[in-house]
């Protein structure tokens, strides 16, 4: 495990939104340096930023037309080079966004694919032989392009139409007039392209790539196998050039990504987690109403859990620039109860920018590059009660995208005058996390009561040394559970007394505590 991993707090960036220094009305590099120190005042020492490479922004930046370059937009490479040099001084790390699975389609390796000319760029991406032979029945192709050149073919993409799929090769190929194996030169030479990347910002500072769509780059591969072994090759490759280079998928199976060789995976708003069932759902299980059901989270959870033996961890986030926001569910009160279970359970925690202050989803904005209804919680920070809530000095019709238009909205500076915040309750929290070393990354994790439609959430952290039991009850009622041990310090609380009754804890509503056991 990559040592600076086991106590970190991640901070998500959505460059776009979070600090505008030249009055354009997007974010740049220098916006980010300059609130390095609130993020650091937060607790976080660790920042995973979206993409910041060049690109005609269909995507937002997630369709990439030169890896190596930063986008005008948000500076130079010098910048981007002067955020990691600001934040190792200040003992954070930085991860940047990478999308090795499709590029712009104004990519120059594109553009060279599309001749009909054989060169060494056409088999970079997944084409067939044929204009009228389709990918039906391929695994990891979501549609395709054809008749954009002279090329006699049809290129695979891999979610909007601009966005062609790059070729690592098939796991199972059964059309061999254009399917290649993954040991192709093709496919070989594609997964080395992405290398050269990787080693270009490791060598100027970067800490390590949070890396988009993890799980589709090998096609026509339907248990995954193909994938998990590309990875692996990835994984040799750093532990033998940068093995202090950190490296999380967007997977959302951990018991693959984990065996692939990354250190982290995010348990995911899709795919079979249940992670919507707790907070992202209209009947959520941290609301006070207290009729959700957190058992098929956390059954999944265990899942993925036992297997990594601790060679992996499983991050929790509040929220990603993909995900509606925590409010659109749920109250400041409720809000701070997600954070009590966020930040004490294993794995490296992800705070998404603003939810650390309330910020609300903004249910009515239009679609901008690509977001249409992610674009709601993509909005720019609310720094104070100035122009633009202190994100921009742009007039407000050049705003990337607009500001809460709410003259109650929360802000930092709100946030951090008011003891009582959404804010001051994270920054509690991560100071205990941060001093208390069973509640961070490495720990073990055992729960104690989650039964179907029942509430409280109990749970242990404990390593050779010490145990804490945590107990998290959002509903609005009192609940209790069954408990043989001995309770100790109070670690944190939010909420009322627990009390220790006829071999039962029994928990006020609202109410989530931290406590060691005495063994």
């Amino acid at each position: 495990m990559v040592e600076w991993l086991k106590n970190a707090v991640f901070y998500e960036i959505y460059p776009q939104s979070f600090a505008d220094t030249n009055a354009d009305g997007i974010g740049d590099m220098q916006g980010i340096i300059d609130h390095l120190d609130y993020i650091a005042e937060l607790g976080c020492n660790a920042i995973w930023l979206n993409p910041c490479f060049e690109s005609p922004f269909l995507d937002a930046g997630y369709d990439v037309s030169d890896y190596m370059k930063v986008a005008p937009r948000y500076g130079t490479n010098a910048d981007l080079k002067r955020l990691f040099d600001e934040a190792h001084k200040r003992d954070m790390h930085v991860l940047l966004d990478l999308v090795p699975g499709h590029t712009s389609w104004d990519h120059e390796w594109f553009k060279e694919s599309l001749k009909p000319e054989k060169n060494p760029y056409s088999g970079r991406y997944v084409w067939t032989d044929d204009a009228w032979t389709e990918f039906e029945g391929d695994e990891n192709i979501r549609g395709f392009l054809r008749g954009m050149s002279q090329r006699n073919g049809c290129v695979a993409v891999n979610f909007y139409a601009h966005q062609p799929c790059l070729n690592y090769g098939c796991y199972k190929v059964e059309n061999p007039s254009w399917q290649q194996p993954m040991d192709s030169e093709d496919a070989l030479s594609t997964r080395e392209a992405i290398k050269d990347v990787m080693r270009f910002w490791l060598k100027m500072g970067c800490d390590g790539f949070r890396v988009d769509m993890a799980g589709s780059l090998v096609k026509n591969d339907p248990d995954q196998e193909g994938t998990i072994a590309l990875w692996r090759d990835f994984r040799d490759f750093l532990d033998k050039e940068f093995p202090e280079a950190a490296m999380i998928s967007e997977w959302g199976q951990p018991d693959r990504s984990l065996r692939s060789g990354y250190h982290m995976d995010f348990m995911l708003h899709f795919g079979p987690s249940h992670y919507t069932e707790l907070y992202h759902a209209d009947n959520p299980y941290f609301s006070r109403k207290g009729t959700g059901n957190a058992k098929a989270f956390i059954d999944y959870y265990k899942k993925c859990y036992e297997p990594t033996n601790g060679k992996g961890m499983i991050c929790m986030p509040s929220g990603n620039h993909d995900m509606e926001r925590l409010t659109k569910w749920l109250d400041e009160e409720e809000v701070k109860l997600v954070f009590a279970f966020i930040l004490s359970l294993p794995g490296a925690p992800f705070i998404y920018y603003g939810d650390e202050l309330g910020m609300k989803y903004l249910a009515d904005v239009v679609s901008v590059e690509g977001g249409y209804i992610r674009t709601g919680s993509r909005s720019p920070m609310q720094w104070d009660d100035g122009l633009n809530a202190g994100f921009s000095e742009a007039k407000v019709d050049e705003l990337y995208i607009p500001i809460d238009p709410d003259e109650n909205r929360p802000t930092a500076k709100k946030q951090m005058e008011d003891s009582n915040s959404i804010y001051h309750e994270v920054k509690k929290l991560i100071s205990v996390r941060q001093s208390v070393k069973v509640l961070q990354s490495e720990a073990k994790i055992e729960f104690l009561y989650c039964e179907e439609n029942a509430y409280p959430l109990a749970y242990r952290r404990y390593n050779d040394e010490e145990s804490v039991l945590i107990v998290v009850n959002p509903s609005g009622k009192a609940a209790d559970f069954a408990y043989d041990g001995k309770l100790g310090e109070v670690l944190y609380q939010n909420g009322g007394d627990i009390e220790q009754k006829d071999g039962k804890i029994m928990v006020p509503a609202a109410t989530a505590v931290f406590v060691r056991e005495v063994k």
